[in-house]
């Protein structure tokens, strides 16, 4: 993938041609390779052709040149498929997880004359036009502040918001003429939130409410580490911050046991105050999101823009379906999956149960009141086997709530970096605080707002 400098395409037709011209390129590997399948005496399939390095190649450079939702739903799609896809086209999709090409300095000026007014430099002693980081909705910059503060600038590429309905859009159904979207799936309402979530992770001035909010909930915990909002200097499109050090999150795999699984204890302990404290839940698993401060032995917390409040009704939900998990009782599952939004829509007996059985798998953690050995354990790989076979062989395929379905990918996320870093965790004793001592009637939310 070239890590050159590309122009963001802004209009709407631009982007629309750019997703046409890969289908056409697509579909033009497709047809080369199916005819040297045919030369080899084989059978092409759909996905077999589809399916190249070659394609897969032209997939993720094409995605990673157009950023916004057309990125972001290939890294979606890499976060999620893991192991269902060939290990050419993973390993490429990964890659674009990790970074998109920068915006050329031009460009970039361009949004910040926009943004900040056309001396927009004399707000900086100083400002770095090669980015730190460069992914799906904007790009990072290293400045300093007139008082000597480090800032962490977080641009937006230009054109991202008006294009997210068209690239979710032209996305899914790239997919689904590959084959590689079922023809029976009803996925109409997971694009509609799928947009929702882009559209906030676009607004700039939403991100910092967040990660303010988020500030005020954890002021007594010198555990994590975030970075604080410079609000003079934001806007929708920029996000201007105190920069905050730390090593990637993946960097612990040479860690000592013991600190490698304080870092997931404390990513566990996050996750289990989102719920069911804050109400506010920090919803993208993305390893990136998160740095470890080994000077400080800190965690570093990044990206606030995929959060999402959840209500008192689907907290509660979840407090009941991990207390029945904990206690094996299959009855209180499905009692707590029904209150949370699970079936709502018909299904069939074996198919209500299959669904019982993964969620019962899924907590397997919580069954053990000793530390789970995630490094030990296969539980990530049983638990989308058995999603799949229930989607495939079951033919069920009705969504579970928006609000569910994200932090599913959160949890599911936490597990797959636990098992990357061989931790060993106890999650029941974490939790068990949050399931045994009856939750406050206000929110925090209410004493955010009161403070």
């Amino acid at each position: 993938m070239s890590d050159k400098n590309s122009q963001v395409p802004t209009n709407r037709l631009s982007r629309i041609g750019g997703l046409a011209s890969l289908a056409g390129r697509v579909a033009g590997g497709m047809l080369a390779e199916g005819a040297r399948q045919l030369a080899q005496g084989k059978r092409p399939t759909g996905k077999g052709m589809l399916l190249t390095p070659a394609n897969a190649r032209r997939v993720a450079d094409k995605l990673a040149h157009m950023r916004g939702a057309a990125m972001k739903m290939g890294q979606l799609l890499s976060m999620d498929a893991g192991d269902l896809l060939p290990p050419e086209l993973t390993e490429l999709l990964a890659r674009l997880r990790a970074s998109a090409n920068p915006m050329p300095v031009k460009q970039l000026s361009q949004v910040l004359r926009q943004e900040l007014g056309e001396q927009w430099q004399q707000h900086f002693a100083d400002f770095t036009f090669v980015p730190m980081a460069a992914a799906s909705i904007g790009q990072v910059h290293q400045a300093f502040h007139d008082n000597g503060t480090k800032l962490a600038v977080k641009v937006q590429y230009p054109g991202i918001k008006a294009s997210i309905d068209s690239d979710v859009d032209n996305v899914a159904t790239l997919l689904k003429i590959s084959g590689l979207i079922p023809a029976g799936v009803e996925y109409q309402s997971l694009l509609h939130e799928a947009k929702l979530q882009l559209k906030n992770e676009a607004d700039y001035l939403k991100e910092a409410d967040y990660l303010t909010r988020y500030r005020w909930h954890l002021a007594d915990d010198d555990n994590y580490l975030l970075p604080k909002v410079y609000p003079e200097l934001s806007s929708n499109n920029i996000l201007v911050m105190s920069y905050v050090a730390g090593e990637p999150i993946e960097s612990l795999q040479n860690a000592p046991q013991a600190e490698r699984d304080r870092v997931l204890a404390l990513m566990f302990t996050l996750l289990f105050r989102e719920l069911f404290e804050f109400k506010l839940v920090q919803t993208d698993p993305n390893f990136a999101n998160f740095l470890y401060n080994p000077l400080t032995t800190q965690l570093v917390l990044l990206d606030f823009g995929a959060c999402r409040d959840y209500p008192d009704k689907i907290s509660a939900g979840y407090q009941a379906l991990f207390t029945a998990a904990c206690n094996d009782n299959s009855d209180a599952i499905e009692n707590a999956l029904t209150a949370i939004g699970f079936f709502s829509q018909s299904i069939l007996p074996e198919q209500k149960q299959a669904v019982l059985n993964l969620v019962l798998l899924a907590c397997e953690p919580l069954q053990q009141n000793t530390p789970f050995d995630f490094g030990q354990s296969n539980l990530a790989q049983r638990v989308r086997e058995a999603g799949t076979a229930l989607s495939m062989q079951q033919n069920y395929w009705h969504s579970p709530p928006a609000d569910a379905l994200f932090l599913h990918r959160k949890i599911a996320g936490l597990y797959l970096l636990a098992a990357r870093l061989g931790a060993r965790v106890n999650v029941r004793s974490l939790i068990t605080p949050y399931l045994t001592h009856s939750l406050v009637t206000h929110s925090a939310q209410d004493n955010y707002e009161t403070a």
